[in-house]
């Protein structure tokens, strides 16, 4: 019964989140006699409003991969800073020999990206944003890089405060031109 309950649960929070599945690879060990063959997913999960997390799952079986991937993409949801539709500022990060910039767009642009990229930005909720990726174009360091650039994204007024400084100070010029007129 205690089981049942816990599976409804999940069912009506598995129906708030933006679940995709980037990464389906067939992985090998070698063993004794011969190699044992397994499947190795990458999932990301988001609620579309500021929050994005990635899971891997491995198993013999591609449900159960995708399962247990999703059950970690849950687990690992950090929050983004997001600018109403755009992210604040530019960024850029590296991992492994992936490069990934983001940079914010005006309304109505939409997601300039692929891919690994794209799953990520959208599942955050970020809907005007150019990208480019440099480097390798590996799935799994690809979808790091792109998520540790979000984790590097600071709010004006937060860094403002921060600094102990007037929010224009910190604000770019051409954003504060916008402002004023």
């Amino acid at each position: 019964m205690a089981q049942q309950q816990r599976r409804e649960r999940t069912e009506e929070r598995g129906s708030e989140f933006d679940e995709r599945v980037i990464d389906i690879a067939r992985v090998a060990k070698v063993i004794k006699g011969g190699r044992r063959f397994a499947f190795r997913t990458v999932v990301v999960a988001g609620d579309n409003r500021g929050k994005v997390g990635i899971g891997i799952g491995k198993s013999r079986a591609v449900p159960d991969a995708i399962r247990k991937a999703t059950e970690r993409a849950r687990k690992n949801m950090k929050p983004v800073t997001i600018s109403g539709t755009t992210i604040p500022h530019e960024v850029t990060a590296q991992r492994g020999g992936a490069k990934i910039l983001l940079k914010p767009a005006s309304p109505g642009t939409g997601v300039i990206a692929a891919g690994g990229v794209r799953a990520v930005l959208e599942a955050a909720g970020v809907r005007d944003i150019l990208t480019k990726s440099q480097g390798s174009s590996n799935v799994l360091n690809v979808v790091n890089a792109t998520l540790s650039a979000l984790g590097q994204l600071k709010d004006a007024s937060q860094e403002a405060s921060d600094r102990g400084k007037d929010l224009r100070t910190v604000t770019p010029f051409w954003k504060r031109s916008k402002q004023n007129g």
